[in-house]
């Protein structure tokens, strides 16, 4: 099994992987270094595809790695919907990939960061 190990210990990788992939189904859009969004693109690109499945098991597979966050609040008539990533990823983002076959996400680089001038990209659902 090969991956990056970004120079955390194992928690501190799963969390940021986790926090990662929940901020791209939240925004569809996130700027990180290129070795991060490679390692996202993958857990990601395995989160819709649960969202895709659809069934309850997948829901509960999804809901165990996706946090729990506040992806959307809007008001139909007099009632205000809060809607969370996991309703998000299998209401909206999901149907939109029906018909793909993988390869949900795309990365494209941008200039070095300021600083240390780490490779910086964007990486965002198709």
């Amino acid at each position: 099994m090969s991956y990056r190990k970004l120079g955390r210990t194992s928690s501190q990788r799963k969390a940021m992987l986790r926090d990662l992939t929940t901020d791209l189904i939240i925004n569809e859009r996130i700027v990180t270094t290129e070795a991060r969004a490679k390692e996202v693109r993958s857990t990601t690109e395995k989160m819709i595809t649960l969202g895709k499945r659809g069934d309850l098991h997948a829901r509960r597979q999804a809901a165990a790695y996706v946090r729990n966050e506040v992806a959307n609040v809007r008001e139909e008539e007099e009632d205000v919907v809060i809607e969370s990533a996991l309703q998000k990823l299998f209401g909206d983002i999901a149907p939109r990939y029906a018909e793909r076959q993988g390869g949900y996400t795309r990365i494209l680089k941008t200039e070095p960061r300021r600083g240390d001038a780490a490779p910086m990209v964007i990486i965002e659902l198709v």
